[in-house]
């Protein structure tokens, strides 16, 4: 028998490899500005086109590379990182694996532009799928600049597995930051399409996080910090009124290296625990560091997940430290049996100065001073209390005669009587088709037996297709506030509510005013209520992240069903009987009431005979 076992070549083990390593433009960037870190650089610039999917480049100050390491750099398992398996645990760097730049240059159109400090020139090296197409000595500036183009281009399942352009960049965004934040020591900046989206000047961790999600962040973060011979903590946590329903900015630094960790992240909501509203996420900036040589952050390709050595500890340390400053800094409730409230100096006493307090006596009185009224003897206490006898019984006088109440002459007011043109209570009590059950579903009576309806996804369901009707025809009705809402997002929310301000405006938003970190509203649909616009915008610019769909569907269709879910009663909402017969009435008047906007069933019926079958 033939053998039929080979070695694949080297052009198809790269592509394999780069399956692992580059699964999107934002993998590129994140390898390119990791390595930029390792090269000591102090200032980093990436720019980007149509998401990455035609170019990413960064281009760094760095230490750069001689000719022979710039051509070697694309090779596989080719690293200055690491000489032995030890080193493994002895990490202090980002990119070790050497897979990086080769994984890159197996699916795409690569140009390296190189020089070391000292030399006169640099190297310049242009790669088609791990394919050398041109070496030569260039005029470039100190450190490295590296452009990646055309993505996937000798991969088309691959490129066409890439989201709409809106996902993929916010997934590039969500790398640029995370890498920001864990190095707020070196200077950033990001270019899109030309323009400029973060320009991030060196700074502390507290100025870096106010510059990526605005200015009124600053006023949210609640400071962390512990340090023990495990573990030491710094960073950041966010008050718990200013919970989001989304996770986004929920950010773990192990060792200046992001990290994602449920485990860890059960350990920071348990310590918010009693303080936040049910569905609501905290926000943290927490930075730990740990020995490198008790974690394992070889597990994954995309070096996201790390194993620890003793995650128990760690997840004891990090939420007494997150409940002692939420404590510390008066958020949460704490226990202090030393301390007397009422003893606290008010505020705006502070700084002024006690005095004694003067007190006045009069030496002469004597309350046992024995005198005479009327004849009898009394102390000066009885004689006071004798002479105002009078004046208890002042203004109650009788002005007749008549002692026994007469009760004939008493009128009774009473209301005009109106009939309604609604039947009574009574009536309809007597006539009632709908009965809720447990608060969750509406059960009702038809021909064939019995019909039970999800309340919460028929009214998304009824809510979505008014909220699509209305955006078709543009004519949603609008209700004007009092006052107008102001309302702050980062910068990257504002770009997403500013693409869909003109639908949002169909729906029946006005929008007074809208800047790079808040917007005015002055105007809400009327369906909406003005305690939940915030909320609203915080779901929609969260599907808009997480769930833009590509071109099968519209913005239109995203924020109609976006709009829905927020607005939709809830599981375990009561609902009065004329309120559920109208839910069932207005679910059987859509188009497709059988399914929510998500695909999911809203009711289902149970025949008689069905019925009979269970009673056998």
């Amino acid at each position: 028998m033939a053998d039929i076992i080979q070695l694949l070549p080297d052009h198809v083990a790269n592509q394999i490899a780069a399956g692992e390593v580059v699964q999107r433009p934002a993998s590129v960037v994140k390898e390119l500005m990791e390595n930029a870190i390792d090269a000591d650089a102090t200032t980093i610039k990436l720019i980007i086109k149509d998401a990455g999917k035609t170019l990413v480049q960064v281009i760094d100050n760095g230490k750069g590379m001689s000719e022979t390491d710039a051509r070697l750099s694309f090779e596989r398992h080719a690293t200055s990182k690491i000489r032995t398996a030890d080193d493994l645990f002895h990490l202090h760097t980002k990119g070790f694996r050497g897979e990086a730049l080769a994984s890159i240059a197996a699916i795409a159109h690569v140009e390296l532009k190189t020089k070391q400090e000292g030399d006169d020139v640099g190297s310049m090296l242009i790669m088609e799928g791990s394919h050398v197409v041109e070496q030569n000595v260039v005029v470039t500036p100190k450190g490295t600049s590296i452009s990646v183009k055309n993505l996937f281009f000798n991969i088309p399942a691959r490129r066409n597995f890439l989201k709409s352009n809106t996902v993929e960049l916010r997934h590039v965004i969500d790398e640029f930051q995370r890498v920001a934040l864990a190095h707020p020591k070196i200077s950033f900046a990001m270019y899109n399409n030309g323009s400029e989206a973060f320009n991030l000047p060196i700074s502390n961790y507290r100025q870096r996080i106010v510059n990526i999600f605005g200015t009124k962040t600053n006023e949210k973060l609640v400071p962390v910090e512990e340090e023990t011979e495990v573990l030491k903590i710094s960073g950041f946590v966010g008050k718990p009124e200013f919970a989001k329903k989304t996770r986004g900015e929920q950010y773990f630094f192990v060792n200046d290296r992001f990290i994602k960790s449920p485990y860890l992240n059960h350990a920071i909501t348990s310590a918010f625990d009693g303080l936040l509203k049910s569905g609501n996420h905290p926000s943290y900036f927490l930075y730990l560091t740990v020995n490198p040589q008790t974690i394992d952050i070889n597990i994954h390709p995309t070096k996201t997940e790390i194993k620890f050595d003793d995650e128990h500890t760690l997840y004891a340390l990090l939420r007494s430290a997150v409940k002692h400053s939420l404590g510390q800094f008066n958020i949460a409730p704490v226990l202090d049996f030393e301390r007397d409230p009422s003893l606290d100096t008010p505020y705006h006493f502070t700084k002024k100065e006690t005095s004694t307090p003067a007190i006045e006596v009069d030496r002469s009185f004597n309350p046992f001073k024995e005198t005479y009224v009327s004849g009898k003897q009394t102390t000066a206490f009885k004689q006071q209390t004798l002479s105002n006898w009078d004046s208890l019984y002042v203004g109650l006088e009788s002005k007749g005669t008549k002692t026994e109440h007469d009760f004939s002459e008493v009128h009774f007011e009473s209301a005009e009587f109106t009939p309604s043109i609604f039947k009574d209570d009574t009536q309809v009590n007597q006539t009632q088709t709908t009965y809720q059950l447990h608060n969750k579903y509406i059960v009702s009576t038809i021909k064939s037996g019995m019909l039970v309806i999800d309340q919460h996804r028929a009214h998304q369901r009824i809510l979505y297709e008014d909220f699509l009707k209305n955006l078709t025809i543009k004519e949603g009705v609008s209700q004007q506030l009092l006052f107008p809402l102001e309302l702050h997002f980062s910068s990257q929310e504002i770009l997403i509510i500013n693409q869909l301000k003109e639908d949002l405006v169909h729906t029946g938003f006005v929008f007074s005013n809208v800047t790079n970190e808040s917007i005015e509203i002055t105007g809400v649909p009327v369906v909406v209520p003005e305690s939940e616009v915030s909320i609203i915008l915080e779901q929609l610019i969260g599907d808009v992240e997480n769930e833009v769909p590509d071109s099968n569907f519209s913005a239109t269709d995203l924020l109609a069903k976006s709009m829905a879910k927020s607005l939709a009663i809830k599981r375990g909402q009561s609902l009065k009987k004329d309120e559920q017969e109208h839910l069932v009435n207005a679910l059987f008047a859509c188009k497709e009431p059988n399914v929510s906007p998500e695909n999911r069933t809203t009711f289902i019926t149970m025949s008689v005979d069905e019925l009979d079958k269970k009673f056998i």
